[in-house]
C-alpha cells in the first residue's frame, strides 16, 4: 500500500486529485492535509467522508510540529504539495501572506520529508518522492509566438508568481545539494469543478446568474493556456510513478484563450441553457491588474515524449462540463460566496 500526504487537498485542483487517486487506486491511503483558509473547503471533499483510505488534518504546513507528527504516524511514501496562497490579486495586496505560505511552508515540508526518509548520507528510502505543484506564471509573459518550455527561464512578474518560483527553486536545492528525490510539475489554467470563485470562470458564471456586472481585466485581450483539472491529475499521477528523479515537467493544454473569450463564452451558454435575459451588456471593463502578463502558453511535449501524457479535453468540452456542474451545484457556490468572499469581492472589482 502507498501512502500519500496531499497538502491543500481540500482546495480546488487537491480536491480533484484526491477524488482522481481514489477513483483510480484501491490498496493506497491518502493523509489530506489543509490549513482550511477561505479557499479549503470540507465541502469538496463530502462524497468521501465515509472513505477509510482518505483521512483529513486539518494543519498549516508551517507547522513543524504538525507536520512531524503527520510523519511519526504514518508510513509516508509521496509528498505532493498544492498548498499554497494562489490568487494573483490577493498576493498584489498582502505579498508577506504568499512567502509565508508559499516559500516557508514548502521548505517546512522539504525538511521534515528530508529527515524521515534519509537512510543514509544523501540516500532515501526506496520508492519515496516529494512533488511540488508549480505553474506556468513562474516563467513570465510570452509574446504573440512561442510557448514555455522545461527550459525556459524562471522569471515571475507578480508576488504569487515570485513566491512560486521560490518554492520551486527550494525544492531543486533540496534535490541537488542533498539529492532529495523531488519532482516539480508546472500547469496552465485549471478549470473544472470546485473551483474558488475568485477565478475567472466561476466568479463569471455565478455573476452571470446574478445579473451582476461581468469584470474584465484591461482590454479582455490577454491569454491563458486552459487545462481541464482531470487532466491535470493525470499527468502529476503519471509524473509521481515515472517521472525521472530531479525533473520538471511542463502540463499544458494546448488551449490558449483570450478572457475575453471565455467571458463571452460562459454568456453565451448560461443564454442558451439557464436564463435567456443575460448577454453581452454586462461586460464590465475594470481597471487592469498590475503587472499583468500578456500570455502564456506552455509546450508540453517533455511528459508527452516520456511518459505519454496528453491532455484528453478539449476546450469546448471541458467548459460546457464545467459549467454544467457549477449549475447543479449551486448550493456549494452560495455556500463558498457568503461572508468573506463579499469583502474581497468589493476590495477587488467596486469602484475600479
Amino acid at each position: 500500500m502507498k501512502t500519500y500526504l496531499v497538502t491543500g487537498g481540500a482546495g480546488f485542483i487537491g480536491s480533484n486529485f484526491v477524488y482522481y487517486l481514489l477513483n483510480k487506486y484501491d490498496d493506497i491511503k491518502i493523509i489530506n492535509v489543509d490549513k482550511l483558509t477561505y479557499a479549503g473547503n470540507l465541502e469538496n471533499l463530502k462524497q468521501i467522508e465515509e472513505d477509510e483510505r482518505h483521512i483529513f488534518v486539518q494543519a498549516d504546513i508551517c507547522d513543524e510540529a504538525k507536520i512531524t507528527q503527520l510523519f511519526e504516524t504514518y508510513d509516508i511514501d509521496y509528498v505532493v504539495n498544492f498548498a499554497a496562497e494562489s490568487h494573483v490579486d490577493r498576493s498584489i495586496l498582502h505579498p508577506e501572506i504568499f512567502v509565508e505560505t508559499n516559500v516557508n511552508g514548502t521548505v517546512n515540508l522539504l525538511k521534515i520529508a528530508k529527515k524521515y526518509w534519509e537512510i543514509g548520507d544523501d540516500t532515501y528510502k526506496d520508492g519515496v518522492k516529494y512533488l511540488q505543484v508549480s505553474t506556468d506564471e513562474v516563467y513570465g509573459s510570452l509574446g504573440d509566438e512561442g510557448y514555455f518550455t522545461e527550459e525556459t527561464p524562471i522569471c515571475p512578474h507578480s508576488p504569487y508568481s515570485a513566491s512560486k518560483a521560490s518554492a520551486d527553486l527550494f525544492v531543486k536545492a533540496f534535490a541537488d545539494t542533498y539529492k532529495f528525490p523531488i519532482n516539480i510539475t508546472r500547469c496552465s489554467n485549471n478549470y473544472g469543478p470546485y473551483q474558488f470563485p475568485e477565478k475567472l470562470i466561476p466568479l463569471v458564471f455565478n455573476n452571470t446568474l446574478e445579473h451582476k456586472n461581468l469584470p474584465v481585466y484591461g482590454d479582455g485581450m490577454n491569454i491563458r493556456d486552459w487545462l481541464y483539472v482531470e487532466d491535470h491529475c493525470k499527468g502529476i499521477d503519471m509524473v509521481i510513478n515515472s517521472g525521472r528523479l530531479g525533473e520538471v515537467y511542463n502540463i499544458g493544454g494546448h488551449n490558449e484563450r483570450t478572457n475575453i473569450f471565455i467571458v463571452k463564452t460562459i454568456i453565451n451558454y448560461v443564454k442558451e441553457h439557464i436564463d435567456a435575459t443575460v448577454g453581452e451588456h454586462m461586460i464590465t471593463y475594470v481597471t487592469d491588474r498590475k503587472g499583468h502578463d500578456k500570455r502564456y502558453g506552455i509546450d508540453p511535449h517533455k511528459i508527452s515524449e516520456e511518459l505519454g501524457w496528453y491532455p484528453e479535453t478539449k476546450f469546448e468540452d471541458g467548459i460546457k462540463l464545467t459549467l454544467a456542474w457549477y449549475n447543479e451545484h449551486k448550493e456549494w457556490i452560495e455556500h463558498i460566496t457568503s461572508g468573506q468572499y463579499q469583502e474581497y469581492y468589493k476590495t477587488m472589482y467596486e469602484g475600479r
